[in-house]
This record gives C-alpha cells, sequence and structure tokens, in this order.
C-alpha cells in the first residue's frame, strides 16, 4: 500500500532548480520509492531533470505518492519538508 498526499507549491519561484534538487536529494536518502505528479505528467522524485520537467509554479499542487516499507514515517519527513523548501 501506498501513502498518497498532495502539497501546494508556495515558493515565489516554484519548483526551480534549487529546490527540486533538494527535493530529489531527500528522495535519494529515503528508502521508499518516492513519485510526484503535477500537469497530469508523473515522474520518479530521485531524477532532478524529470522534476524540472514538471514546469510547476507557485500555486500548483503536486500530487505526492510514497511507497515502501518505512512509507508512513517518510511521508511525514517529506511533507515536513516540503513546507521547509516548497
Amino acid at each position: 500500500m501506498a501513502i498518497n498526499f498532495q502539497y501546494t507549491i508556495t515558493e515565489d519561484m516554484g519548483l526551480h532548480a534549487r529546490p527540486a534538487g533538494l527535493l530529489a536529494k531527500k528522495a535519494k536518502a529515503l528508502s521508499s520509492k518516492v513519485t510526484v505528479s503535477c500537469h497530469e505528467t508523473t515522474c520518479d522524485a530521485r531524477k532532478l531533470i524529470q522534476l524540472m520537467s514538471l514546469e510547476a509554479q507557485k500555486g500548483d499542487t503536486l500530487d505526492i505518492t510514497v511507497s515502501g516499507e518505512a512509507e508512513e514515517t517518510e511521508a511525514g519527513e517529506l511533507s515536513a519538508f516540503l513546507k521547509e523548501v516548497l
């Protein structure tokens, strides 16, 4: 089973290189698989270029899915992380 949650971007510049890079780094550090969807496109959160290709702007909502053995804990960590970065 997977954990799904949404996050609305509040960063003025949207999901640009710096926050996308930090998100990819965070996703790589998790044991769970993380996917991010926006504008009907889904990508692997560990892939910086894929994240940037979402072209997510301020006010856009990201649909995030976390699946793995530690998904509940890691979904919480990821949610808190997004609030700090985006």
